[in-house]
Order: C-alpha cells, then structure tokens, then sequence
C-alpha cells in the first residue's frame, strides 16, 4: 500500500478478505486447468458439477471416472484429456511434490509445464495458490490485464511490458498485488 495508489485504495475497500492457500496439489491443478480461459463463475459452476462425480478428489479416482460423465459435469474434450493426463502424472509418480517447497519458482514451472494442458498461466495459478508463492506476476492473465487497464490506464490496452512496470511497485508481493486487482473484478473470491 505504501508504494502502489491503487493498492492503497483497493485492500481497505476489499475489506476483511484474504489470498487463500490451498493444501492439496492435485486439485489445486485440476481446478487451474477447470478455469482456463472461462469466468470465475463459469469455472466453479463447471468445477463444482466436476468435484461432484469421484467419492473425493484423487489421481486415482479421477482415473476411474467415465468420460461421458465428466463432460456432462461441463467439460470440454480437451479439458478430460489434461484432467486424465494430470491425474496419470500424479497416480504413477512422475512429478517431484516432495520436492516442491524447496524448488524455486522457475523450476517448478518448467516441470509442470511439460505436462500436457498445464499452461504458464496454470503454473502461475499453482504457484500462486497451492505454493503460496508471494512474487508471482501471472502476465498470460487476461483478467489481471483487464484490471491492470482499468485501475492504471483509465481502460486503455495494456502491453506486459506497462504490466511489468506496474508490478514493479508491488515486488515482492506480485501474488497479492494480482489477487487484489482480480477481487476488484469479480465478486467471488479468486482461488483455484
């Protein structure tokens, strides 16, 4: 707040909300990939029908899911192929969670990236939510655009360049700069 004009309007009008972490990796992941490129809205309607189907959210029972089911819960056809994809990855012990915490931000992006349907904005969204990450600026973020636009360029189009230079006055807390602009946007909490 004390070195960014907007931040400083927007956290104490936000009021008493915060950035949540999430706890488990798997679904933090598959709620990332459930919200790529749809709306707030529209990704925890489809989540929630999703979320619905399996007794609980594992690799392993995700797996035993039948692929008409999971597109009547809302899914696209290439969402159930980086769903089952993901879980395969989890369920056979390709990825390196216990090392995680200690990896650093790069490195855990190049190795969930290599995963199919994991983007660099669905990297981010982990980073951001599951690892708690503080510095992330998730630029392939449309809506953080979007708010960059409005809060800092009167709604003029915005380059990452002039979004990088916004969040310069927000290291080392780019994670929470980019919560705050996206709850300024949309009236349910982010959280993937």
């Amino acid at each position: 707040m004390k070195k960014d004009r907007v931040m400083k309007r927007l956290i104490p009008q936000l009021g008493d909300v915060a950035l949540t972490q999430r706890g488990d990796a798997f679904t933090t992941l598959a709620r990332s990939i459930v919200g790529q490129q749809v709306s707030v809205a529209s990704a925890q309607k489809v989540w929630d029908a999703f979320a619905a189907l399996p007794p609980s959210m594992t690799p392993a029972n995700v797996l035993k899911l039948k692929i008409d089911d999971m597109r009547a819960a809302g899914l696209s056809a290439r969402k159930v192929d980086y769903l089952v994809d993901l879980a395969v990855h989890f369920d056979t012990g390709r990825l390196h969670v216990k090392d995680w915490d200690a990896m650093d931000d790069d490195a855990i992006t190049r190795e969930l990236v290599a995963i199919r349907g994991i983007s660099r904005w669905t990297a981010d969204m982990f980073l951001i939510f599951h690892l708690a990450r503080p510095n992330v600026m998730p630029l392939d973020d449309a809506s953080l655009i979007s708010g960059i636009s409005q809060h800092y360029f009167s709604g003029d189009p915005v380059s990452r360049s002039d979004a990088r230079e916004v969040a310069d006055a927000w290291k080392p807390w780019c994670s929470v700069a980019s919560w705050y602009i996206w709850r300024s946007l949309a009236p349910l909490p982010v959280d993937y």
